[in-house]
């Protein structure tokens, strides 16, 4: 096993994060970090100039894209890692995954208006950089700024997770099209901290059985919501499903971020890295 500080799951301002692509690479470089991908939600647009900018720090870089996918009537993220992201499938895929942003994000205004907040919609624009990519943490950015909670973590507790006045379903990507599009685009599919969705054992048994039948390699073992006994327990279910293990801190601003660029515990030495997988689509530095 080769030992490496990666971070392989961050946002920048193409979605939900508040950092450029730069700016998250300097980040990445002074922190430490060995292996970095920047992951944005169902979008790609960055991934050139974070790949820039990391070859000119001397970082060694996958490219990378963080997938929404529905999956049991949950919504399950799908890490998609060393792709080409030029991919034609892939770019087509994303941009009809991203295709019910902005209606969702009116209906969750609206909703917000009718307990007495109003122009949320508008308020969260403020703090997207491209609006095809509206999500819930734009609007927790703006209920915060309005002195509705205290910090974005209050926002969703009360009034943007499942059965609060805010949120508002939405029909992603099927788990084997995206796991098929990262494939098809020569990268791997990794599930994205899977301690974050509210499975019962039967679930995420059915989660990881159908990822793996779909082709998914590899699993966060090591994130950012991740405690060190769900290190523990994610670490023996990618062993038990012969999965790769991953690491990334879903670093998305410095004022929220629990986990910064780099600041992880290392893999335990009995995993399969993911970057094993990808010594041939690892950037050169």
């Amino acid at each position: 096993m080769t030992i490496l500080n990666a971070d392989l799951h961050c946002h920048s301002t193409v979605s939900d994060g508040t950092l450029e692509p730069e700016a998250l690479a300097a980040r990445a470089q002074a922190n430490g970090v060995e292996l970095w991908s920047l992951t944005d939600h169902d979008e790609v647009a960055g991934q050139r100039r974070a790949m820039a900018a990391a070859r000119a720090l001397g970082l060694p870089y996958l490219s990378g894209v963080e997938i929404s996918v529905t999956f049991a009537h949950l919504t399950v993220h799908i890490v998609g890692l060393g792709f080409d992201p030029d991919n034609e499938q892939l770019v087509r895929g994303l941009e009809l995954t991203r295709g019910g942003r902005g209606a969702r994000a009116r209906e969750m205004s609206a909703q917000l208006a009718r307990i007495g907040i109003e122009g949320a919609y508008e308020g969260a624009l403020k703090y997207v950089g491209n609006p095809e990519l509206i999500s819930r943490t734009h609007f927790a950015r703006f209920l915060v700024e309005s002195g509705v909670c205290r910090d974005t973590n209050e926002v969703f507790r009360k009034y943007l997770a499942d059965g609060k006045p805010g949120f508002v379903p939405h029909r992603w990507a099927a788990l084997g099209d995206a796991v098929r599009w990262i494939r098809e685009a020569g990268g791997i599919a990794v599930i994205a901290h899977p301690a974050r969705y509210d499975h019962n054992p039967t679930r995420e048994y059915a989660l990881f059985s159908e990822f793996k039948q779909h082709g998914g390699q590899g699993v966060e073992v090591v994130c950012g919501s991740h405690s060190t006994s769900e290190y523990a327990k994610y670490a023996e279910l990618a062993l038990e499903f012969g999965l790769a293990a991953s690491r990334g801190s879903d670093f998305h601003c410095p004022d929220e971020s629990r986990i910064d660029l780099g600041d992880l515990p290392l893999l335990e030495g009995r995993l399969t890295p993911v970057w094993e997988l990808l010594v041939d689509r690892i950037q050169p530095a």
